[in-house]
């Protein structure tokens, strides 16, 4: 085939999954939104938009909705035009409640011009104050690369150790001979970083760790090579090690392939908080300096209540208003402190689940008159049909009054006063699908939960994207 039929082919097969994508989209009440831009070998911008969304059988689903190229330079008004022309185009501008993005400043003021459109039409999800979520796993990369300036010394001379014995076959032959010689692991490989991602300056470390005494024997061998660390640089990276554990334990969570829901991030966060705290008071001064650089990013950040990811994880049946209070006791040392973030996230949620009170009387169906019989009843209809279809209808307007009056508790409060859940297993739990076999008990509070669990709290969908390969690129150049 030439390459015109396979274009045509491809453009008609396009034109099929839009219209199989327009019509998923069109029975979802609320979409999330996540973004990324990166720029290709050829120097191109593009931009990938994502939507997250729960179907009818509420299990999470992502369509990338946009793949474009954007002209320099990337301002946050070029950004937010590109979003709004693309929503329009699949006509879901009214049904978006949050947009996730890396923190840039381009991607801030691309959030304030999105909020001003949104509002012009009247369709801002819950007054926008969720409406901007800041991606956790770009938020943790930057806090870590801000930390390891501060021993960027040590990771340089491993790095180095690294690259200079990779860099050849015969200098990796003779290393891992050495590493045979003194019964090391045959399996453990060397590892060279990505310097723009920590936890691969994680691994690296991790995998020179174990070779540590390879290296002043391979330097005894070869005089060229000159980056050996010390055995103090080595003490060193396994205490940074030690404590680097609990962020790239958090990372591998917030970065999960399979899209983890909302609920699983406060546990990650207090932790890291909590590891902060107890390091700036460290003996060693360069732990503490770390520390302390860290901190800054992380209070600029999440200092102030993560409202969002605070809100799902009380949505989580296992956690519910519990783990709040227990995290906030560790993260927040004052007391009265704590209690006053306590009471901040309590009238968030009510103004949420309100705000869903308020949809869900706006959509309850008129009474009409039901009185009447069928429309078109012809006039032999016998009389024990007509009085069974009154009692029927009595009982129906009866049940409705009494349904339509406000309950002593809400949802929420009937929820938050129960006990939590109690799970045997935690890795299998699922809160989507707890929420969804708990539709009926909570009838207003599950269609919350639907929307704030299902809202992504990284750009990783989007991100991903950009990963397709080589192949991916030669065949739109082809086209």
């Amino acid at each position: 085939m030439s390459r015109v039929t396979v274009r045509a082919d491809c453009m008609k097969i396009y034109a099929l999954e839009n219209k199989k994508i327009k019509a998923l989209l069109g029975s979802v009440d609320r979409i999330s939104l996540t973004s990324d831009l990166w720029t290709s070998n050829q120097t191109i911008g593009y931009m990938c938009l994502t939507a997250h969304f729960l179907d009818n059988d509420w299990n999470l689903q992502k369509r990338v909705l946009n793949f474009i190229s954007i002209p320099p330079p990337h301002t946050g008004l070029m950004i937010s035009d590109s979003i709004f022309s693309c929503l329009n185009d699949w006509g879901i501008e009214n049904k978006i409640s949050t947009i996730t993005l890396d923190n840039a400043s381009s991607n801030d003021s691309a959030v304030r011009h999105l909020k001003d459109s949104f509002t012009l039409k009247k369709n801002l999800f819950f007054g926008g104050k969720i409406f901007h979520v800041r991606c956790c796993a770009h938020i943790l990369n930057i806090m870590v690369q801000d930390g390891l300036i501060v021993i960027h010394d040590i990771i340089s001379k491993v790095r180095e150790s690294v690259k200079y014995i990779k860099g050849s076959p015969a200098r990796l032959h003779k290393f891992n001979e050495i590493a045979r010689q003194l019964q090391l692991s045959s399996t453990k490989r060397l590892v060279l970083d990505v310097s723009t991602r920590w936890n691969s300056t994680y691994a690296m470390l991790e995998s020179a760790l174990e070779f540590k005494d390879v290296f002043p024997r391979y330097h005894e061998r070869d005089p060229n090579y000159k980056s050996v660390p010390s055995y103090e640089d080595w003490e060193k990276a396994s205490k940074i090690m030690e404590f680097l554990e609990v962020f790239n334990e958090a990372t591998n969570v917030f970065s999960g392939y399979e899209y983890p829901t909302a609920n699983l991030f406060l546990p990650e966060v207090w932790k890291i908080k909590q590891l902060l705290e107890l390091t700036i008071v460290d003996d060693c001064e360069y732990m503490k300096a770390m520390a302390f650089k860290m901190k800054d990013k992380f209070d600029k950040y999440w200092g102030e209540c993560n409202l969002l990811m605070i809100i799902a994880s009380i949505l989580d049946p296992r956690y519910k208003m519990q783990l709040v209070i227990f995290c906030f006791s560790k993260i927040y040392l004052n007391e009265f402190e704590a209690k006053m973030k306590i009471d901040v996230v309590k009238d968030a949620i009510y103004d949420l689940y309100n705000y869903y009170v308020e949809m869900h009387k706006s959509q309850q169906p008129s009474q009409t008159n039901m009185d009447s019989g069928p429309s078109g009843s012809s006039n032999n209809t016998s009389l024990l049909e007509k009085n069974k279809t009154k009692s029927r209808s009595e009982f129906d307007m009866w049940a409705q009054s009494v349904e339509s009056i406000t309950p002593s508790k809400s949802d929420l409060d009937v929820y938050l006063e129960e006990g939590r859940y109690i799970c045997t297993n935690r890795e299998s739990f699922d809160a989507l699908q707890w929420w969804k076999t708990n539709t009926l008990k909570f009838k207003i509070l599950s269609k919350m939960a639907k929307d704030v669990l299902s809202i992504p709290m990284t750009t990783v969908a989007s991100e991903s994207t950009f990963s397709a390969g080589v192949e991916f690129w030669i065949s739109i150049e082809v086209l």
